[in-house]
């Protein structure tokens, strides 16, 4: 395929415009990004706002404080426990205003819970605050002004469980971030507006107002905002981003553009052919949106864990309820009933999972990967296959001289030949010419009346000589006699006298890190294998180089959700990339990692990004998750393991033979627990 050197956009200068040019999607991007609206890991965790989380964890701790201070533990006086006529009366009221701050985004993800038919974490967090608190309040009017009999309440347990359940959730909330803006990064890519061509005339207008076969002019730089085909006019296009293609698409009449790719220097009309949901961008946002929530309502061990929890802990309450009242009457009956609930309350199990993302989080971010959805770090364990995307991934993304080729003219000559033309352009193949140069040490020459032929390349003046650097495309349609070269990637010719003397390819380069992943990879017995939107040869070229043998090619971002899902009827499946045409397949597979230097699409998809550019990192990576989720299955037994003693001793099980537990033994081993849970989950290490 020809290229100009001179006639299109590279990846960052995308970018760069993107960012430029749709300043109004960015700021309701960054404005999503900074309310950090996420979704939690079962149907209750709803849609949380951090900043709202972080003001009622504040609140509550500072309500917590005095609480503890002025009520005794289990109706034990601790050493800094201080006790005042009415301070009972103080307590409640602080409860109260705790109560109503604190409880509220359990309360809410019950009722999302129960309504979804799964109770989980959520669940038990409410049930645990519900029966602590009002059955605080019923001990504290029983024994203030009926003082039938003394009732010991949970004023001490409600606070400290409220604000610890809100810290867990706070670490994990930090400890995560936000995956579900990819589909509003998608839609930064298109314009505000478009040039819509009414007969002699051009109108803007906002693109909620395209419709097909409107004609749209879209110039040098800008973004096409819609589907279409090209009428009139000749550019090129960098669609790597999206399709995976790594040379660039020569577009002129009946050529197909997508929307949300860049124009390059030509000026082209297009006939709109899809719009809105229709659209490239438009069916990329319902397959990434899909794929997210299906991998967003993936249940967690740790929601299996307090969905066990909640059902035992109903159960023997309530049985117990029902045989107490029957053997010692409805008030012993109570006692017992809340006994088991207050003993459920999962003070440690709260904090089992987040404390072990932090730390995880943490030694991460020390190693050059950032963690940005917390189920990354039970996906790590089984996995059997790694996908991956070629340009940008296991490639540099950039395209770098390959080969030059001479025909009877000096290697040297030609490049400072080459260098000199191009040395006055800032288009970063140029460049590229310009620094190998450089690099060999090239003579420096001075280029004369340097122009541009607009969509093929460059001539200019030198030494009283002219030269051209073309594409194929010029030496075809100027019936130039040449060979053309069957390298992949961007072929520009040099010319003198109307004759080829020279020829440089520049394509994209495999990372140095790249080999040596693969190898880690294999080692590990997981299979790597190669998805890429690039066409078969450059596909091929690059497997060969890294030892991959299974390879797909021109892939479409739904083929690649489909071969993730095909592999994964066989076992686990990685999935690493940069494009945008990655993002579904990022959110589908069951632990994704975005390259760094790639889209803010495919970040905003992934389960973690690596910063470091270094892909052997990520091998790392799957070491340190497989230890974390270790830690926390371990912590999650220390959280919940003494339950299995302590409700049905609660409950009285065992009581014909004299074992019966009271709150206090409960508490006391809860708080054990969740001291354990906290020293375990800090033993994790890199």
């Amino acid at each position: 395929m020809s290229t100009n050197p001179h006639n299109h956009q590279m990846n960052h200068e995308q970018e760069n415009h993107m960012s430029h040019n749709h300043s109004q999607h960015d700021e309701t991007s960054h404005m999503s990004h900074d309310m950090a609206h996420m979704s939690m890991t079962s149907p209750g965790m709803a849609s949380m706002d951090m900043h709202d989380m972080k003001r009622r964890f504040w609140w509550s701790f500072a309500l917590m404080i005095p609480i503890i201070i002025i009520t005794p533990f289990m109706g034990i006086t601790l050493p800094f426990t201080l006790t005042f006529p009415g301070s009972i009366w103080l307590t409640a009221i602080l409860s109260l205003i705790l109560y109503i701050i604190g409880s509220k985004p359990f309360f809410e993800g019950a009722k999302n819970e129960i309504k979804a038919r799964k109770p989980a974490m959520m669940s038990l967090i409410t049930m645990g605050l519900f029966v602590t608190f009002w059955y605080s309040i019923y001990a504290l009017i029983v024994n203030q002004l009926f003082h039938v009999e003394h009732i010991m309440d949970f004023f001490w347990e409600f606070a400290t469980l409220t604000v610890i359940m809100l810290l867990g959730h706070r670490i994990e909330m930090t400890a995560t971030m936000q995956a579900g803006d990819a589909t509003s990064k998608l839609r930064a890519l298109l314009p505000n507006i478009a040039h819509v061509k009414h007969g002699n005339e051009i109108m803007d207008m906002p693109i909620a107002t395209l419709k097909n076969d409107m004609v749209i002019q879209v110039l040098a730089g800008e973004a096409f905002p819609a589907d279409g085909t090209v009428l009139s006019g000749y550019s090129q296009v960098n669609e790597s981003l999206m399709t995976g293609e790594s040379q660039l698409i020569d577009k002129t009449k009946n050529s197909p553009i997508i929307s949300g790719t860049i124009n390059g220097n030509g000026t082209l009309d297009v006939r709109v052919t899809n719009v809105g949901s229709k659209s490239f961008i438009g069916q990329l946002q319902t397959i990434l949106s899909d794929s997210q929530d299906k991998k967003s309502r993936a249940e967690t061990l740790a929601d299996r864990v307090a969905s066990y929890l909640f059902w035992i802990a109903l159960a023997f309450a309530i049985t117990a309820f029902v045989i107490w009242t029957y053997l010692r009457g409805v008030s012993a009956a109570t006692n017992i009933a809340v006994t088991v609930l207050v003993i459920a309350c999962p003070h440690a199990l709260g904090l089992a999972v987040p404390l072990v993302i932090q730390r995880t989080k943490s030694i991460a971010a020390s190693q050059g990967i950032l963690i940005k959805n917390r189920k990354a770090l039970t996906a790590g364990n089984h996995l059997r296959y790694a996908l991956m995307d070629k340009t940008g991934t296991l490639t540099t993304g950039q395209f770098t001289i390959t080969r030059i080729v001479t025909y009877d003219f000096d290697k040297m000559k030609a490049i400072s030949i080459m260098a000199a033309l191009d040395r006055q352009s800032t288009h970063p193949l140029a460049k590229s010419i310009v620094n190998y140069a450089k690099s060999t040490n090239a003579p420096h020459q001075h280029a004369q009346h340097v122009e541009n032929i607009a969509g093929y390349g460059v001539s200019g003046m030198i030494d009283d000589m002219h030269y051209l650097l073309v594409s194929a495309r010029y030496l075809k349609e100027n019936q130039v006699a040449f060979t053309p070269l069957t390298d992949d990637g961007s072929i520009s010719y040099l010319l003198r006298h109307n004759q080829v003397i020279a020829a440089v390819v520049q394509g994209d380069t495999i990372k140095d890190t790249a080999k040596d992943f693969v190898n880690h990879l294999v080692a590990q017995d997981i299979q790597p294998v190669l998805v890429t939107g690039d066409n078969t040869k450059a596909a091929s070229a690059a497997a060969e180089a890294l030892g991959i043998t299974d390879v797909h090619s021109q892939v479409s971002p739904q083929e690649k959700i489909d071969l993730i899902t095909q592999y994964q009827a066989r076992g686990d499946v990685l999935m690493i990339g940069d494009g945008i045409n990655d993002a579904p397949a990022l959110a589908q597979a069951n632990i994704s990692i975005a390259i760094g230097a790639g889209t803010e699409v495919a970040q905003a998809s992934a389960d973690a990004i690596l910063i470091a550019d270094q892909l052997p990192k990520i091998i790392t990576f799957l070491s340190l998750i497989k230890h974390a989720n270790a830690k926390q299955i371990q912590n999650l037994w220390w959280a919940t393991g003494y339950n299995i003693i302590a409700i049905p001793l609660a409950a009285g099980v065992f009581a014909w033979i004299g074992l019966m537990i009271n709150p206090m033994f409960g508490a006391i081993a809860m708080s054990i627990s969740t001291v354990i849970v906290a020293l375990n989950a800090l033993t994790l290490k890199y």
